[in-house]
């Protein structure tokens, strides 16, 4: 004669299944309040009133403007350098730790980054470090090896977390157009989801004909992609930059 569980044996039973699922806490599919709220205590008196938040005083400073001396700044990519390097605006007054632009002036292909590695300051080179070796190592698939490149950061110096809304509004952007217009790169490549923002581009879109910011030199058709770190840890985005390019390049010759 078969063996009827009693009631709380099967209760033990099914509850031991769910623990080793996982579960050992009942879950709701409604949501439930952790806390109570509990009307306060009636006292008679009324209910004290808090005053009106201060309204803010006529001389307080308005923030800091990143290149705020930008219309004195050389006209001339050379001078520009020079300036980046030491005008107080670009990094709210601290110029150690900057890394310049290196490359070939006027050159055909401008490569545009967030900001130096983080070994950058110490050997003095802009992307020298893993990320510069994967963008050496795509120029040279590229056929680009021996090809002059100009090599630029949107940041002068390393900055981590850097609040980017906050840069751009502050002018950074500015800055940037600047820079390019004085390149004038026949192409340029994006490294960087902070940075199309920068350049009145749509972050949603992979390329694009850019047009300067000051529209004063014929616009640049940019390649936008992921930052070069992004790339280098997932081979999934490094083949799709590659697809983009191709198809960026193509477009380009025809």
């Amino acid at each position: 004669m078969p063996v009827i569980p009693s009631l709380p044996a099967e209760m033990a039973a099914a509850l031991a299944w769910w623990r080793e699922a996982g579960v050992d806490h009942a879950h709701h599919d409604e949501p439930q309040p952790w806390l109570r709220d509990e009307p306060p205590p009636h006292t008679g008196a009324p209910a004290p009133r808090t005053a009106p938040p201060a309204a803010p005083t006529a001389d307080v400073a308005p923030a800091a403007r990143i290149g705020a001396d930008l219309a004195s700044a050389p006209d001339d990519l050379a001078g520009f350098v020079r300036w980046l390097m030491v005008e107080p605006s670009l990094d709210d007054g601290r110029v150690s730790g900057r890394v310049a632009p290196r490359g070939t002036m006027a050159a055909p292909l401008m490569i545009l980054v967030a900001e130096p590695e983080p070994d950058d300051e110490a050997t003095g080179l802009l992307l020298s470090g893993p990320n510069g070796r994967l963008l050496d190592s795509f120029l040279a698939a590229a056929g680009l090896a021996d090809a002059p490149v100009w090599r630029a950061s949107a940041l002068v110096r390393q900055t981590p977390l850097a609040d980017w809304p906050a840069l751009a509004a502050a002018g950074l952007g500015d800055v940037v157009g600047r820079h390019l217009a004085l390149a004038r790169p026949q192409r340029l490549i994006v490294f960087g989801r902070n940075l199309p923002p920068l350049l009145n581009h749509d972050p949603t879109q992979i390329a694009a004909d850019l047009l300067l910011v000051n529209q004063e030199a014929p616009s640049i058709p940019a390649l936008f992609a992921p930052d070069l770190g992004h790339l280098a840890k997932r081979p999934g985005a490094k083949a799709a930059f590659w697809r983009n390019w191709l198809e960026w390049s193509a477009r380009a010759a025809g």
